[in-house]
């Protein structure tokens, strides 16, 4: 039984429900050994804001102490400037740590004295980490790729550093080519530097960029026409850029843009050295012969040559060298904030705004059988499979945010625009799906949920917080951050009485097309091995994806109920390339058995019904034809089985003419209550029982075989709570669809229950699958 407060207001849009025990959500990354992000950056990642990775070997190989530290606070300060958060990677007593502190910061920088600290690219990032839990705790600074791995890791999609590693001259012999290269290949993150090294081999660099499909594009500067890759000190290489990038807007679009296709591999965006601080490409070139030179007589190779080179050009260049590597460093970084500010404004007027990829380390299976269960990484937790169903639920997964206004005195109980309002603001699991499924839970069901989430923070507190509430993650679908995916959220802003006032939804997951999911070898295995009585689906879905979902649902002999969650979205079962509902789809044949719209979700689904000619098919007159009445009813009798006022607004006749589609309708009508709306069999009880007689809207003839008549009726709330009593209205028609749904699958048929504690309603339908 539902506890009462939930009679209240069905009408109210829902996403989010709370039912008893009330569950707390609460946003964290998994806890993880090796990797660590700090609070300032986890938020910024979480909020969309501007985000820029820094990377530590400029500190700890690059720079000596104490400039290194003057340098890591300058080019700090340059991203916040800027509009950004800065987020330096380093690794501390074998952790990973993304956003160091100002004390991690000195502790780091400060080993380019005491030349202790590691120099950690993809390969030492395991070996540095394992012996740190081993116990022996070292200290490291990241290379260009150790750096982005860990940046994805935490979501962080723009990275600013100084240069590239790339092929070394004679790397066609050696061998010698840097990870940053093959780094970029295969992990999204955009990198703004100064070209590589100059003393490097940039054409074969370029080239095998050019294999790892990486996209190089290097900035105009103002400048017209083809321009050239830079050479780290120098702004000219002699060497075309294989892109021209004209500003930061255009670099944040080709993130976008890349992200949302998607493509796995990063980008590098070339920022030519200040033309204050470039030295002559002559002068340079002569330097850097000089330079390799010393360090082919002395034997330097591997990743002791970079270090020796660079100190060698600082020597012959007087320290002009060094001049410029700061200037380019801090022009990149700044640069780098500025396509990242772009960026996070591009996701904000795409209403994209949300969670970003932040997955762990992933374990192995056997390190995670060997991990405590509060411990387990929900993403990649071995789940045990539900081999039974009695309702599967397919439908949206999301993180709520409720801001109920908090008024005082004699304000308004509404908040003011354009302004801040106080406020009390609650966290919990929701989503259409989540809300129906875990109503049905609650009451007894055995229930398979089936959604999509991201690989993603949210996606990780969303499938740990399934499994406290006792629904099975095994059918959530999780889209790694190649595909561009955020787990949904959903934030609603509610008056005094807790009423909605406004609602904003990142729901974008849900909208992707069905090659983008894994539907016939995930979700439909699920739905033959359980054999579930009902399949309910909400309309978050892509309209192609929830046609697919009413096929397989009714392809294993599952009946459907359908949830409209929006008005806008409601249409979806009605549109004509991919429709779920269409005009042969009717009585006997209908593929929708039973549907929970409220009073504007009802509006919009007949007038896409209406608009698509499903409302002027054979099957569709034959039915209102057999019902004995006009496709409109009978005006005096609506008036009499449910208000003057519901017929004025036409609520009864849009049900009635939707009957024939979907052979029951349950409108929900906020304080008025439910109005029942369903198509009778032949032979259905009612139909002759006196207490039904004020509900039989009307009778079809004897002689029909596939109906019965038509059954109408308004059932008033339960109760009307005090206004201090109500806790929330968001997620009470969810909860309902959940309630009505869990009794026909445990076999409740024509149940009518009132009493203090709510009310459920059960029935047959019409045509058992």
């Amino acid at each position: 039984m539902l506890p009462s407060r939930t009679a209240v207001r069905l009408g109210a849009r829902s996403t989010s429900v709370r039912l008893e025990p009330p569950r707390r959500f609460r946003h964290r990354l998994v806890p993880s050994k090796f990797l660590s992000v700090s609070e300032e950056v986890r938020h910024a990642v979480a909020t969309g804001k501007p985000v820029v990775a820094l990377e530590s070997t400029i500190y700890t190989h690059g720079f000596p102490y104490p400039e290194s530290v003057a340098l890591a606070q300058l080019l700090e300060s340059a991203v916040r400037t800027n509009g950004g958060i800065p987020a330096t990677i380093g690794i501390l007593n074998g952790v990973a740590r993304v956003g160091l502190s100002a004390e991690e910061l000195i502790e780091l920088t400060s080993t380019a004295e005491t030349k202790n600290a590691w120099k950690v690219s993809r390969r030492d990032l395991g070996y540095i980490c394992g012996l740190g839990m081993a116990g022996k705790r070292l200290h490291g600074g990241t290379t260009v790729s150790g750096t982005m791995i860990l940046a994805h890791m935490a979501g962080i999609r723009v990275f600013g550093t100084g240069g590239l590693g790339g092929v070394h001259r004679g790397g066609e012999n050696s061998m010698d080519i840097s990870a940053d290269l093959t780094e970029l290949g295969r992990t999204p993150v955009a990198v703004v530097s100064s070209g590589c090294k100059s003393f490097l081999d940039i054409p074969r660099t370029l080239e095998y960029l050019e294999t790892e499909g990486v996209c190089v594009g290097t900035f105009a500067d103002g400048r017209d026409g083809p321009v050239d890759f830079p050479a780290f000190f120098t702004r000219d290489s002699g060497i075309k850029s294989p892109k021209v990038i004209q500003n930061e807007a255009e670099a944040a679009a080709i993130i976008y843009a890349q992200s949302r296709l998607p493509l796995s591999s990063g980008m590098h965006f070339a920022n030519p050295v200040p033309v204050e601080h470039s030295i002559d490409k002559l002068e340079m070139d002569a330097i850097i012969e000089e330079a390799i030179r010393q360090a082919d007589a002395e034997g330097h190779r591997g990743s002791d040559n970079t270090p020796f080179v660079l100190s060698k050009i600082k020597e012959l260049s007087g320290g002009k060298s060094v001049e410029a590597n700061r200037a380019l460093v801090k022009a990149n970084v700044k640069r780098a904030t500025m396509v990242a500010v772009e960026l996070a404004k591009l996701e904000q007027s795409e209403d994209t705004l949300n969670e970003r990829h932040m997955p762990a380390i992933p374990r192995t299976v056997q390190a995670d059988q060997a991990t405590p269960e509060a411990e387990r990484d929900p993403l990649h937790s071995i789940t045990e499979e539900l081999d039974k169903a009695d309702v599967l639920v397919a439908g949206s997964l999301a993180i709520d945010l409720s801001c109920d206004y908090a008024c005082t005195g004699e304000t308004s109980k509404t908040p003011a625009p354009h302004t801040s309002n106080p406020a009390v603001i609650s966290q919990s699991l929701g989503g259409v799906g989540h809300n129906v499924a875990i109503a049905s839970h609650y009451l007894g069901s055995s229930v398979l949920f089936c959604s999509v989430a991201g690989d993603d923070l949210s996606g990780r507190a969303a499938l740990s917080t399934l499994r406290t509430e006792g629904l099975t993650s095994q059918g959530v679908q999780i889209l790694p951050a190649s595909a561009g995916a955020r787990t949904a959220q959903y934030v609603a802003v509610n008056d005094a009485s807790k009423d909605l006032v406004v609602a904003m939804a990142d729901m974008g997951i849900m909208e992707l097309p069905e090659s983008a999911l894994d539907f016939d070898g995930f979700w439909e295995p699920m739905v033959a091995r359980t054999k579930p009585q009902w399949v309910i689906v909400d309309a978050n879905w892509n309209p192609e994806v929830l046609a697919k979902w009413v096929t397989v649902a009714q392809k294993y002999g599952a009946r459907v109920a359908f949830e409209p969650v929006s008005a806008a979205k409601s249409r979806r079962l009605f549109g004509k390339a991919t429709a779920a509902i269409r005009p042969s789809a009717c009585v006997p044949d209908h593929s929708i058995s039973l549907a929970a719209p409220n009073q504007y979700e009802l509006a919009a689904m007949y007038m896409a019904a209406r608009e698509n000619d499903l409302l002027d098919s054979d099957g569709w007159w034959r039915i209102v034809d057999a019902m004995g009445m006009s496709a409109s009813g009978s005006s005096d009798r609506l008036v009499a089985t449910t208000s003057a006022s519901l017929v004025s607004q036409g609520i009864p006749q849009q049900s009635v003419q939707l009957l024939p589609l979907i052979p029951c309708i349950l409108t929900k009508l906020g304080s008025q209550g439910v109005l029942v709306t369903q198509l009778l069999r032949p032979g259905d009880a009612r139909l002759t029982s006196p207490d039904s007689t004020p509900y039989i809207l009307a009778r079809a003839p004897p002689t029909d075989e596939v109906v019965g008549g038509v059954y109408m009726r308004l059932f008033p709330p339960a109760a009307v709570l005090a206004e201090e009593e109500i806790v929330s209205v968001n997620g009470a028609g969810d909860t309902l669809l959940g309630a009505v749904i869990s009794g026909l699958a445990r076999g409740e048929s024509r149940v009518e229950e009132g009493g203090s504690a709510g009310r459920l309603f059960s029935y047959d339908l019409y045509f058992d699958p």
